[in-house]
């Protein structure tokens, strides 16, 4: 009734039930990123390409800054463009070779574009230097590659390593349920799914917001 009487209002001062509905939409929508934040950021996109376009400016003025170059390679992997992320990687190995994330991220590039057994040795080294890099996310990523690949064996392989480590990431927690889900593992999704609102719980309150949506994605794959 509420949702109703708010609809009608607005609907009498804009004199449109569009623009009406849209302001509600608009005030859900804000409400959600500040509290919940299911959605997405719908000015994400627009964020990281200005910000793409300051990497690029900038390299154009120092093509040697490496900083710079990590993090075009970062932003281009979030837009699922592995083949231009690599193309930065691959410009800094000279000096980033000991650093575990550097590894982790080329290695996910290679495998993403493809190049599955130089991807595998790159994340092999970047376990070796770190075995929590990245939350134990790159684990995730070349037991979903295995799953798609219906190798069902290495998938599962790379999973249970994964579910051994005790993570405070929601994030991973509720991808590696998909994964189990989707190779019909249903106890150990719905255990994964579990665990993400148990470490969401135990997090401090300035991580929350930043792990609540996953938490609660989990917590609708459990409980329906």
């Amino acid at each position: 009734m509420g949702k109703l009487f708010l609809f009608s209002i607005l609907w009498w001062l804009t004199g449109n039930p569009f623009i009406a509905m849209l302001i509600i939409l608009l005030v859900l929508y804000f409400l959600d990123r500040r509290f919940v934040r299911l959605l997405p950021d719908i000015t994400k996109p627009y964020r990281r390409w200005r910000r793409l376009s300051a990497l690029r400016t900038q390299l154009r003025l120092n093509p040697h800054d490496t900083p710079a170059k990590l993090e075009a390679a970062r932003l281009h992997m979030e837009k699922r463009q592995y083949a231009e992320a690599l193309a930065y990687l691959e410009g800094i190995a000279a000096t980033m070779q000991d650093s575990s994330e550097y590894l982790c991220d080329k290695g996910i590039c290679l495998l993403k574009t493809g190049r599955m057994e130089e991807g595998l040795e790159l994340i092999g080294q970047a376990l070796k230097l770190n075995p929590r890099v990245r939350y134990g996310e790159p684990r995730l990523i070349v037991g979903e590659e295995y799953a798609k690949r219906q190798q069902r064996e290495k998938a599962l392989e790379y999973l249970e390593e994964l579910a051994k480590m005790n993570m405070s990431s929601c994030e991973v927690y509720f991808k590696l349920g998909v994964v189990y889900d989707e190779l019909q593992q249903k106890d150990k999704a719905k255990a994964s799914f579990r665990e993400a609102t148990e470490v969401y719980r135990g997090l401090p309150a300035y991580k929350r917001r930043t792990e609540r949506r996953w938490a609660l994605l989990a917590w609708l794959r459990k409980t329906f």
